[in-house]
């Protein structure tokens, strides 16, 4: 089994509706080398009750941040790891095995990182929207598109040299994929899984507000970066979106038709 070691980092505030589960997500890999390292923005519910119930939970503070991408770079400078991920606290890791197989990718492609496929769920973990980074190419960084941020594993140093820049406010892990993906020392590299199950409703996905602002952001961290697109490029991306939306919402509807004829069946 790989030697490398693990920092799974979640940042939370006010979170106790869901970070159970996303705990235990971490704590029931299959995996022995995972350092779980908790960054609370100083929560007034029960959130670090939660989390002091969990004695994996070895590396953690509780103390007021500047935003979620403050609170992911102080958890980054916090890992000890070999390996750094990100499991916020409404989602959770799909199944006991991710970190085992992310570690055996690892070593035998020799990448810096790995991204792979994410499903979007509701409150009954009835799966919304799979986000698939199959298909994805770094052109696509110019209508707005990088794999899925939640599936990104990578080795420290790449956050040694790109951590989030929080000017941005929703964008900022757009803006560090696309640094880190134009370094030509790093190799990173699809992983055909699921490894996230994400809740709706988080920052970059609450409503049209929060949408008109990721777009701008975007639209400035491609200017800055060097790459040529305008908004019309980056609202583009939104039909195929709808088609995941639509996918998902039929492979739940026949998941549960499959379900309920066995059922009766039995």
């Amino acid at each position: 089994m790989s030697k490398l070691k693990f920092s799974i980092i979640t940042a939370s505030y006010n979170s106790d509706k869901y970070i159970k589960q996303t705990l235990e997500s971490v704590r029931d890999q299959d995996y022995d080398n995972i350092e779980h390292v908790l960054v609370d923005g100083g929560s007034t519910d029960k959130t670090n009750t939660i989390i002091k119930s969990f004695p994996h939970v070895e590396n953690y503070i509780s103390e007021p941040d500047k935003g979620i991408y403050d609170a992911l770079n102080k958890g980054v400078n916090r890992a000890t790891g070999d390996v750094i991920g990100f499991v916020h606290s409404d989602d959770y890791l799909k199944d006991s095995t991710i970190i085992s197989k992310i570690a055996t990718f690892l070593d035998t492609h020799k990448a810096t990182g790995v991204y792979g496929d994410i499903v979007f769920v509701d409150d009954d973990q009835k799966v919304l929207r799979h986000y698939s980074s199959k298909k994805w190419r770094f052109n696509q960084f110019k209508v707005g598109k990088m794999p899925a941020h939640p599936s990104f594993f990578a080795r420290k140093e790449v956050y040694e040299s790109y951590l989030f820049d929080t000017q941005y406010k929703i964008a900022a892990d757009f803006d560090q994929m696309l640094r880190a993906f134009k370094d030509p020392e790093f190799n990173f590299e699809y992983m055909a899984i699921v490894t996230t199950c994400m809740r709706l409703g988080g920052a970059s996905t609450d409503g049209l507000k929060s949408n008109l602002r990721i777009n701008r952001e975007i639209l400035n961290i491609c200017k800055v970066n060097g790459i040529r697109t305008n908004l019309i490029k980056i609202y583009s991306k939104y039909p195929s979106r709808f088609l995941e939306i639509l996918r998902g919402r039929l492979s739940g509807k026949r998941k549960a038709e499959s379900g309920k004829r066995k059922a009766e069946n039995n």
